[in-house]
């Protein structure tokens, strides 16, 4: 299965215990395969590093290394109308799109009211492992 991660699922993967990070661990095992635009993995990169400061013990840079080399990178142009209630938001159905798959993973809650846009689904994290994994 193919999925796409919205920022706070994999940054609570990579910095927390619980779903997110068995979606990682998931992900890490082969068991699923993640895509993402360039615009998620600086996303990833920026909220990770602002984090970071606050976990000196835990390093995003590993995880975004493995992510630039392991995960579906794809050019994902921008939508032609806005989707979601937050503009921010329509980069992760602009990458699901671009990458063919029907899955993101997220806990925003106005990401998750466009579940069904061109048949993408948009589940909760404990909710795609319950479903999933």
């Amino acid at each position: 299965m193919i999925i796409v991660l919205d920022t706070n699922v994999f940054i609570s993967g990579v910095f927390y215990s619980g779903p997110p990070f068995e979606v990682l661990q998931a992900w890490r095992d082969r068991r699923i395969s993640i895509v993402v635009s360039a615009e998620i993995l600086e996303e990833y990169r920026r909220v990770g590093e602002r984090l970071a400061r606050d976990f000196p013990g835990v390093d995003i840079k590993p995880f975004l290394a493995l992510l630039a080399v392991e995960a579906d990178v794809v050019l994902a142009p921008a939508l032609p109308e806005h989707v979601c209630e937050d503009p921010e938001d329509d980069k992760f159905i602009a990458c699901a799109i671009a990458g063919g798959c029907k899955v993101i993973v997220s806990g925003d809650k106005l990401l998750r009211k466009v579940s069904g846009y061109k048949g993408i689904e948009v589940l909760t994290p404990r909710r795609f492992v319950e479903d999933h994994l």
